[in-house]
């Protein structure tokens, strides 16, 4: 999310995480969830949508939530509910850019890409470059 410029694995994803981070970033509440959720919907029955599902992603997922918690996040068990707010985007930005919250890259495609993203001060996410981020709204059920 943090480095989201509207590329992706196809158009249909690409239309859905974008629709989906505007709506993040005008405040919808998120809950997390664990294995293929609403992101992966535009490529379901797909080799992307197979890609949701691999257990390589499921500990890239746990690595990205160790990563998050170390920044004193609240538990992102899935159910965990979150809602965007001004401090925490930002402290999540400069965790990624330090290489802080680094734990769910090794072994992505979009390694490099992010890398790039990062280091031009996250110019043309979707997510816009203002003081915001993520704040635990409730506890997962």
């Amino acid at each position: 999310m943090l480095t989201y410029i509207g590329r992706g694995y196809s158009p249909g994803f690409c239309a859905s995480m974008t629709r989906l981070l505007r709506l993040i970033a005008a405040g919808r509440l998120v809950a997390v969830a664990s294995g293929p959720d609403d992101i992966c919907a535009a490529n379901r029955g797909s080799a992307a949508g197979r890609h949701c599902r691999a257990a390589s992603l499921r500990a890239r997922d746990g690595r990205a939530a160790r990563d998050l918690q170390s920044l004193r996040l609240a538990p992102l068990a899935p159910g965990t509910v979150l809602r965007l707010t001004p401090a925490l985007l930002a402290r999540m930005r400069a965790a990624f850019a330090r290489g802080a919250s680094r734990g769910a890259c090794a072994g992505c495609s979009w390694k490099q890409l992010c890398d790039g993203v990062a280091g031009q001060g996250f110019a043309g996410c979707v997510v816009p470059q203002r003081r915001s981020g993520f704040q635990a709204v409730r506890p997962p059920v």
